[in-house]
């Protein structure tokens, strides 16, 4: 078998592979829904979800040792992972396929030809990973103003050594890696000192913007997938709907088309995850290689390289992809993959300036802090930002979701909606509540979506802990937020119109809304008797609709402690109480026309924030009852009792 036709057949059975984890990753009761498939296995093969939330929370979730896995074959083979495996990849080569097939010999070289533009990936990892290093580097910082002197000379000493051997590989002169080192430590001594570590220094995980594969997993999952629910009604109960969509699958689409130009243009030019698989496997022990350093440089190994890595001269190894066209298509058998170097000669470090990595390093250790001075992580945080059961607190939150888009396809109700802005830019795409789409608010006997998060950033919730019982009785409910009734939109409240949706639909036990019936005298409904029999009074004023009052919420009251009558009936002149007076009222007599209103409220001890009643609410747009993030479990600070 050809090693080209190896290679497509591990592409087309992982891309296969992504494609049923994304179909199986909906709720349901047939043979190919959630059963327990694996559907997180490629998330949790890639490196870099695993180094980015090492670095923002200290820990590496379990699942994600999985990546240990592509880590020791990327050393041993290279970067076999983008060539291999990776989903979004192929996509990309095939497409590229479609863009050039019927371009000439020259023209495939050409655009296959190097440039200094694909260092803009390494220079992304850079930024993305300094970004989420904010946590580890504060508690370096916090080594002088927190420890003793030993302590601090011995993290002193360790931080001196670790700067030294990152200098000396960006700068060449020895006399100016000490001037630097020297100059870094007295800023690692200052900041340490007098400046507030959680204003100065800042984590943040933004690796799931550009990594590929939760790219292509929240591309999948909130743009294609229902795109095919609302077709042919397969892969869901309904259709599905996702704010924000239209920025997703543009920078899906266009990640896509941009192969037209350049073959793997992600690829090369994007993807972090392909720069991270790059460093790892510069010094692989497998490699393309040359088997003389000349040949008759008739070009064809070039005509179909993915990755535009030069293997006809210089192999640049860092960018090879291990597509393997080059021995597929070089006709003298030129062109192996073997453990030794190649004998053209290669080139192992990709074209870094000392410019462009301090400005990646910069830019990343302040643009946490001054997205954080909003204060959305405090007191000035979103109430309409509800997440999802069994979140961490929002900064811990922040630091393990790769907005993946997981628990947004998982959840039934698809009440899960990717965020916008309201969360701030460290929050987009990350998972939020909104009861206002979907078929109902977060279901009470529903924990799927902590079940399915490859980080724990939801954490895994049981029946008895989200409800409050068994052993979790003391701690009660999990609350996701609080309702609150909009009085100047709630139709009892505002218009005097009998509605009791909300109480009606309140899933929990005892009900979290309550209501307090009174009764209102309509407008225009203070009439004068004109004639009355037992039951039906013809009475004055301008003409009534008739029916109108006959839904069992309206009632004709005497004065004088005559009593209340529900109306049974009504005409334009008339109304007909539901049992009969004493005594007919006589002619002249003033009656007023009531409607009985049952005016919810809320009992903050009971409402869990589930939203059904905010789901349900008649009120059209902005609905009359919402729920927000306060008296939320996962945070102390934000409690109401």
């Amino acid at each position: 078998m050809r090693i080209v036709t190896a290679r497509r057949i591990s592409q087309v059975f992982f891309v296969t592979l992504f494609l049923w984890f994304c179909v199986v990753a909906t709720l349901g009761e047939r043979w190919w829904q959630l059963r327990g498939w694996p559907i997180n296995w490629l998330l949790e093969l890639d490196p870099l979800v695993a180094l980015a939330t090492a670095l923002t929370t200290g820990a590496v979730y379990a699942g994600l040792l999985w990546a240990l896995l592509t880590v020791v074959l990327t050393i041993v083979l290279g970067r076999f992972f983008c060539g291999w495996v990776c989903p979004f990849g192929a996509m990309h080569q095939f497409v590229g396929w479609l863009g050039r097939r019927r371009r000439k010999a020259a023209q495939k070289t050409a655009v296959n030809a190097f440039h200094r533009g694909q260092a803009i990936k390494y220079y992304l990892l850079v930024f993305l990973l300094t970004a989420g290093a904010g946590g580890l580097l504060s508690r370096v910082l916090a080594a002088p103003s927190r420890a003793t002197a030993v302590s601090a000379l011995v993290a002193a000493g360790l931080a001196v050594a670790v700067a030294v051997l990152a200098v000396l590989k960006i700068f060449d002169r020895p006399g100016r890696a000490v001037a630097v080192t020297l100059t870094l430590t007295g800023l690692w001594l200052a900041v340490g000192l007098w400046l507030p570590l959680d204003r100065a220094v800042a984590a943040s995980l933004q690796t799931g913007l550009l990594d590929p594969i939760p790219l292509v997993y929240r591309s999948i999952n909130l743009v294609v997938a229902p795109l095919l629910d609302s077709g042919v009604h397969q892969l869901a109960a309904g259709t599905r709907t996702y704010e924000g969509t239209f920025l997703i699958g543009g920078i899906f689409v266009a990640a896509l088309l941009l192969n037209l130009w350049r073959p793997r243009f992600y690829c090369r030019y994007v993807c972090p995850l392909g720069a991270l698989t790059g460093l790892l496997g510069r010094f692989a022990w497998w490699r393309v290689a040359k088997r003389q350093a000349t040949c008759r440089d008739c070009g064809l190994c070039e005509h179909h390289c993915e990755g535009a890595c030069r293997p006809s001269g210089e192999l640049r190894h860092a960018e090879c992809v291990l597509c393997l066209n080059c021995l597929d298509g070089c006709p003298d058998d030129e062109i192996t993959f073997r453990p030794q170097k190649s004998a053209a000669g290669e080139i192992t470090s990709p074209d870094l300036t000392r410019r462009g990595l301090t400005v990646s390093l910069i830019s990343a250790v302040t643009a946490v802090p001054m997205l954080r001075l909003s204060g959305l992580l405090g007191h000035n945080y979103a109430p309409r930002l509800v997440r999802p059961p069994g979140a961490l607190p929002e900064a811990a939150f922040l630091d393990r979701c790769t907005k993946c888009g997981q628990c947004l396809r998982v959840c039934p109700t698809n009440v899960l909606q990717p965020a916008g802005l309201q969360a701030g830019l460290e929050g987009l795409w990350t998972p939020v509540l909104n009861f206002r789409v979907g078929t109902s608010g977060c279901q009470l006997i529903c924990v799927a979506c902590g079940h399915v998060c490859p980080t724990a950033a939801i954490r895994p919730l049981s029946l008895d802990e989200k409800l409050g019982r068994g052993k979790y009785a003391a701690a009660g409910p999990i609350r996701i937020g609080t309702a609150f009734v909009d009085r100047g939109r709630c139709l009892p409240w505002a218009m005097d119109r009998p509605c009791i949706v909300c109480q009606e639909n309140c899933p929990v036990s005892p009900k979290a809304i309550f209501t307090r019936v009174e009764y209102q005298t309509i407008r225009d409904g203070r009439r004068r008797v004109i004639e009355a029999d037992g039951r039906t009074a013809r009475v004055s004023g301008p003409p009534l609709t008739a029916g109108a009052l006959a839904t069992g919420d309206y009632f004709v009251s005497l004065p004088g402690g005559g009593g209340r009558r529900r109306i049974k009936a009504n005409r334009a002149d008339s109304v007909t109480s539901a049992k009969p007076w004493t005594a007919p009222p006589r002619p002249g007599t003033a009656i007023e026309i009531q409607v009985r209103l049952q005016r919810p409220y809320v009992d903050v001890r009971a409402c869990i924030g589930c939203g059904t009643c905010e789901h349900e609410c008649p009120v059209s747009g902005l609905r009359a009852i919402r729920v927000t993030a306060e008296n939320e479990s996962r945070r102390r600070g934000r409690t109401f009792l």
